[in-house]
């Protein structure tokens, strides 16, 4: 049976990488998408390219029913599956005093409530394999702007915390809490630069850097429960 991945947010930005990265090894990939149709495609294009299989698979993860249907969908088409990357995320300057029920609902939604049933499922579903959720440097410090993102994303981060102790020996669970890698859109290098300055290697880094750490984590069987900061070291400084 072919070894299979599913990437939420697989078609752009790191989740696209992720995805190639799977391709190279030999993985087929269920690419997950919401509204990036277009880059989705293109990027199921280069995978195919690449000699493996590629199905796209499109589902609103603000949805908790949806989310918890997405992985049964891929397993019909895959049934391989051994590796959940859940990359998916929003991310709004939404401070405390202008959170709303709906701000809320939806980051947590996406953020944490999705990559929880998707783990869910996929535990349910399968045999055993890899979770690899994606979080933020900034789940090791207390922040108060982005506020709903950074709750979800702390939330996420205790949460591969206990499902690797829950989910083991069958299963292993960890993350990768990037820095500054690549900017937000509509922010650009100098973005980058002035997010890096505070952080003891004193640059940005790069995909290669992530795809390196996720390569770790996908061929280390005896890693579980690892949150690794690809940050420069930005994380000692909070």
């Amino acid at each position: 049976m072919k070894k299979a991945a599913l990437v939420t947010g697989g078609a752009v930005r790191i989740g696209k990488e992720i995805s190639l990265n799977l391709a190279r090894k030999g993985y087929d990939i269920a690419l997950h998408y919401n509204s990036s149709e277009k880059e989705a495609l293109a990027t199921r294009q280069m995978i195919l390219e690449s000699g493996v299989g590629c199905e796209l698979f499109r589902c609103d993860l603000s949805s908790p029913h949806d989310a918890r249907e997405l992985v049964p969908k891929v397993m019909k088409n895959f049934e391989g599956l051994c590796v959940l990357v859940n990359n998916a995320s929003i991310f709004e300057n939404i401070g405390f005093h202008d959170v709303t029920p709906e701000f809320l609902e939806t980051d947590m939604a996406v953020n944490f409530k999705a990559p929880l049933f998707l783990s869910q499922s996929f535990s349910a579903g399968t045999s055993g394999g890899l979770i690899v959720n994606f979080l933020d440097t900034r789940v090791k410090k207390t922040p108060v702007e982005h506020f709903c993102y950074n709750l979800s994303k702390k939330s996420l981060y205790h949460l591969t915390k206990m499902l690797a102790r829950e989910l083991a020996p069958g299963f292993r669970v960890n993350a990768i809490c990037p820095g500054a890698i690549l900017a937000p859109p509509g922010q650009g290098e100098d973005y980058l630069r002035k997010m890096a300055r505070g952080a003891p290697m004193k640059r940005p880094g790069s995909i290669e850097d992530i795809i390196n750490a996720f390569n770790y984590l996908l061929e280390n069987d005896y890693v579980t429960g690892e949150c690794l900061f690809v940050d420069g070291g930005k994380s000692l400084t909070y």
